[in-house]
């Protein structure tokens, strides 16, 4: 428990129990109906994060969730383990929580398969086959089922109604009429049949069961909500990604000697190394030493800052140049790390999950199936037809309308969906990210590593008269090749490209903040900043000063080089724009999108990019932890927002967006984070996967359609007593068929530039 304001108090509840989103709505509703309560209920995160007044107690707050039919607990601690003891990992973790459900869905189609067998296929029927399917139909239903029916007595407690409770209905009037019929009836006699026939009469329901519907439809369902679980499982791992992204272990500098030491125990004034290659292990300032600092993983942008005595740097960014002795001025939950992992947790649990389609509908059909199947008891005991006739009539209305396809809906359209998108590069995390690609009109673009390349380039090369481009990326590449400056490397790898093998300089010296220097087949040569070549008594010639000038202006890094006493050229480094950047700005404004860059990097270079990709609308110059409250400002407009990036500061924008739409090729918490991951790291996969998403959400919605409408067609022949088993068993045979086919079309699905 955290206190907030003053008289405030705030507390993060761990949530079981819960089925649907309907159910989180649900818990949220009662405890803001406590007085000095706020509270947001996450289905997808299992969390409730509750703010609420000092006087109220957390108990309170439990009892409040368990009388709703939930439990409720605040997360324990992380147990500190000894040295050398491994614990269980998150994943053995999830799959322990994931096992209850794994058993019963086990069990429910190795014992179902055989039931809907013997019903569908007469000549499977031996002489007590119906007593065979009730020994095996039993513990679907009752053992397997039971999460159904615990929920369906939880909704009805409040006057709810959901898929479950729908389950719940239609399995147990299945169930209890087949045992009314087998030991009451006449369905229990030996050489009892089911014969293949359609015919529209008058049957007995003394002689018919129903086992295969209750059998089949508890375990197609139960298979819909395995993998959904595995799915949503995996909502939590972005803020485990951004934790594992600090260092392990620091050298800490104790009485002139280097200790090394978990970072855990670094406390504030501390002063630690970190050697050129190492993560900074935590927010500090620069004591003694300078070096180029890549702090591309946590802020995105891939030019490295400069840093020398007197100035601060961040916790997980790399050290990519000299030696440096940092104090740690944060520790722990003060860092920027950990502020931004907050972030993200924040983004997650006020992120609603879409309640499911089958919920919404279940929830204005199952009132009006009861309501039926009572009208119809009344309806034949007022017209004398007799108790048996009347409750048949009524029993087959709630067993027909209790719908197989229902469970196979929206898995199979996911299974095939998500498939498809795999193939193209595209992972689609669940089914609650495909009710938000419809609604998107606004894309927010990250501009490094989504629009452009994310990696420092040689974009052009500007000579003096009478200089040879060649003979300027030779040396100046065999100069900048012996650094280890990420500049540096980016004209090395350029200049390798354009001229191959790079000769060995000689007499090589780095000269911190200006650049370098050395001797490269008998030339001296400098390469560095313009103020380098002005301390050797060297300027620009007018034209290389212009191009310097007009490269700085457009955002890029300019380099001058220089030889034998004459100023011969500057390079101009850059991080280049993927080539399919503007066609995929031109698919999504296809779509329906608005585009928008946000960056981090200077208003000059954020305008470069966007004009050169055709982007109209540009927000630069936004600190990382700020992105997530430039999404938050776009949705406080009206607009549903989506948004790419690939970065660590991307991840709380990535989680508080309407989609969240993480480059593949970024970092592992911008993945986490994110509702779709595009693998290929090609920015024209975001339409592809809008597409493929649209139509994926389509097809969940025709499935859903049909799985009632076969049922629904047969509903008057159960109220008018036609019902037959045959009936039943070809509305769930049709209506699953049917679901199956429609979801295959899915794999037929093309990317556009394919």
């Amino acid at each position: 428990m955290t206190t907030t304001t003053p008289g405030t108090a705030q507390v993060e509840l761990a949530i079981g129990g819960m089925t649907c989103a309907s159910c989180a709505a649900r818990i949220e509703k009662k405890l803001n109906r406590m007085d000095g309560v706020e509270a947001t209920v996450n289905y997808a995160t299992e969390k409730a994060k509750v703010t609420f007044d000092a006087d109220i107690d957390v108990a309170d707050l439990i009892a409040t969730v368990e009388a709703t039919g939930y439990t409720a607990a605040e997360p324990a601690p992380p147990k500190s383990e000894a040295p050398g003891a491994e614990g269980p990992t998150d994943e053995e973790k999830a799959d322990e929580e994931l096992r209850p459900l794994k058993q019963r869905l086990i069990t429910a189609v190795t014992l179902a398969v055989p039931v809907i067998a013997m019903a569908m296929v007469p000549a499977l029927q031996i002489e007590y086959w119906q007593w065979l399917s009730l020994t095996l139909a039993a513990p679907v239903v009752v053992y397997a089922a039971w999460p159904f029916h615990r929920a369906a007595w939880t909704n009805a407690k409040h006057g709810a109604a959901t898929m479950d409770t729908l389950i719940s209905v239609g399995t147990i009037a299945a169930f209890l009429w087949s045992l009314w019929a087998l030991f009451f009836g006449t369905a229990g006699t030996p050489g009892m049949t089911h014969p293949f026939e359609f015919t529209i009469a008058r049957t007995d329901g003394a002689g018919n069961i129903y086992l295969e519907a209750a059998a089949g439809v508890t375990a197609f369902i139960l298979a819909g909500r395995y993998f959904e679980a595995r799915s949503k499982r995996k909502a939590g791992a972005a803020l485990k990604a951004l934790m594992q992204l600090g260092a392990k272990e620091v050298t800490v500098l104790r009485g002139g000697r280097e200790v090394t030491v978990p970072t855990a125990e670094l406390q504030v004034g501390m002063r630690f190394l970190v050697r050129p290659g190492e993560k900074i292990a935590t927010d500090g300032t620069v004591v003694e030493g300078s070096s180029a600092v890549d702090a591309s993983m946590l802020t995105g942008e891939s030019v490295p800052v400069e840093v020398s005595v007197g100035d601060s740097v961040t916790g997980a960014t790399l050290n990519a140049g000299g030696r440096l002795v940092v104090e740690a001025t944060r520790v722990g939950s003060d860092t920027q790390l950990a502020r931004m992992a907050k972030l993200v947790e924040d983004a997650q649990n006020g992120k609603a999950a879409a309640q499911r389609l089958a919920d919404k509908i279940s929830a204005v059909f199952v009132p009006i199936v009861i309501a039926l199947a009572l009208g119809t008891l009344g309806f034949w005991l007022g017209t004398g037809q007799g108790l048996t006739a009347a409750f048949t009539a009524a029993v087959a209305v709630l067993i027909i309308a209790c719908p197989c396809a229902l469970g196979l809906a929206t898995p199979t359209a996911l299974m095939v969906g998500t498939g498809r998108g795999a193939q193209l590069g595209i992972l689609i995390k669940g089914p609650e990210v495909l009710e938000t690609t419809r609604k998107v009109d606004t894309i927010v673009l990250d501009k490094t590593g989504t629009v452009t390349t994310g990696r420092m380039t040689l974009i052009k090369v500007h000579t003096a008269a009478g200089t040879d481009e060649t003979d300027v990326l030779r040396l100046a590449g065999a100069l900048e090749h012996s650094s280890e400056h990420p500049i540096a490397q980016a004209v090395a790898t350029g200049a390798a490209a354009k001229v191959g093998t790079l000769p060995t300089p000689e007499d090589f010296a780095n000269i911190p903040g200006l650049g370098v220097q050395g001797v490269v087949e008998g030339h001296a040569v400098l390469v560095g900043r313009e103020k380098l070549l002005t301390e050797w008594a060297m300027e620009l010639p007018q034209s290389l000063k212009s191009a310097k000038d007009a490269a700085e202006k457009a955002g890029k890094t300019a380099i001058a080089v220089a030889w034998d006493g004459e100023a011969r050229a500057v390079l101009e480094v850059a991080d280049a724009i993927k080539e399919t950047s503007p066609e995929a700005i031109r698919r999504l404004r296809a779509l329906g999108l608005t585009p928008i860059l946000l960056t981090g990097d200077n208003k000059a270079v954020a305008e470069s990019v966007a004009a050169e990709v055709g982007i109209d609308e540009v927000i630069a110059e936004v600190m990382p932890q700020d992105k997530v409250d430039v999404v938050k400002r776009l949705q406080a407009e009206g607009r549903s927002v989506a948004m790419v990036g690939d970065g660590v500061n991307d991840a709380a924008a990535l989680a508080q967006a309407d989609l969240g739409l993480a480059m593949g090729t970024g970092t592992d918490a911008a993945i986490e984070a994110g509702d779709l991951t595009l693998v290929r790291g090609d920015l024209r996969a975001a339409a592809d996967a809008i597409r493929l998403s649209r139509k994926t959400l389509g097809t969940i919605r025709s499935n859903l359609f049909w799985a009632f409408a076969y049922n629904v067609a047969a509903l008057p022949l159960a109220a008018a007593g036609l019902l037959n088993p045959m009936i039943a068993g070809a509305a769930m045979a049709f209506s699953s068929v049917f679901v199956v086919g429609n979801s295959l079309r899915l794999r037929g699905f093309q990317a556009a530039d394919r």
